[in-house]
C-alpha cells in the first residue's frame, strides 16, 4: 500500500473498480486545515481522464505495470497479432483490447503494450505519429483553397480524417495518433 505522499506522475493504482495512471498531481498544504493532494487521473483501460483530491491519511493499492514494446504483424480476422522483437514470441490481442487503435496500425509498426501483474494486457499506445496514404478524398476545385477548413479524406487502413484541400489520392500524411488530426503531408 502506499500513501498519497507516494503520488508520482506515471504512477498506476486500483481507484474506483479501474486501473487508473496519474497524469498530473500537486501537493496543497493550506493555511488552515489538513494537507491534500489534487490529482488528473487517467483510466488505463479506457483513457477516461478524471480529477480526483485525496486526504493525506488515504492509502492507494499500487499496481505494477510493465511496458513492452511489441511489433504489429497482422489482423487474421479474430485477433491482432503482434511479436516481441527481442523472443520472437507472438501474441494474440483481441480487438476489444486494440479498440479504435486499429485505424493507425500498419504492419510492421512498434506498439507499447501495458501489461498488468496477471500477465493481461491492460492497454496500448501506438506512435505519437504514424504516416498513412489517402485512399479516397474529394477532387480539389481552383479556389477552396481559402477556406480554412478541409475536405473528408479516408486513409488505407480506414482511418476518416479531415485534410487541406491539396491533398489528393495516393498523398502520404503524417497524422497525430493522440488528436486523429491530420500534421503535414509527407
Amino acid at each position: 500500500m502506499a500513501s498519497t505522499s507516494d503520488i508520482k506522475n506515471g504512477m498506476i493504482f486500483k481507484f474506483k473498480h479501474g486501473l487508473y495512471e496519474v497524469v498530473e498531481f500537486l501537493h496543497v498544504k493550506p493555511g488552515k486545515g489538513a494537507a491534500f493532494v489534487r490529482t488528473k487521473l487517467k483510466n488505463v483501460e479506457t483513457g477516461k481522464v478524471i480529477d480526483n483530491t485525496f486526504r493525506t491519511s488515504e492509502k492507494l493499492e499500487e499496481v505494477r505495470v510493465e511496458k513492452h514494446k511489441k511489433e504489429y504483424l497482422y489482423f487474421d480476422g479474430t485477433f491482432y497479432v503482434f511479436m516481441d522483437t527481442t523472443t520472437y514470441e507472438q501474441v494474440q490481442v483481441p480487438k476489444k483490447v486494440v479498440g479504435d487503435l486499429d485505424k493507425y496500425l500498419i504492419e510492421n509498426m512498434e506498439v507499447t503494450m501495458k501489461v498488468g501483474p496477471d500477465e493481461s494486457i491492460l492497454a496500448m499506445e501506438p506512435p505519437i505519429t504514424v504516416i498513412q496514404e489517402i485512399t479516397d478524398c474529394e477532387p480539389n476545385v481552383k479556389g477552396n483553397s481559402a477556406s480554412v477548413s478541409g475536405k473528408n479524406a479516408t486513409t488505407n487502413t480506414g482511418l476518416d480524417i479531415t485534410v487541406p484541400f491539396f491533398i489528393e489520392i495516393g498523398d502520404k500524411i503524417k497524422i497525430d495518433t493522440r488528436t486523429g488530426e491530420y500534421m503535414e503531408r509527407i
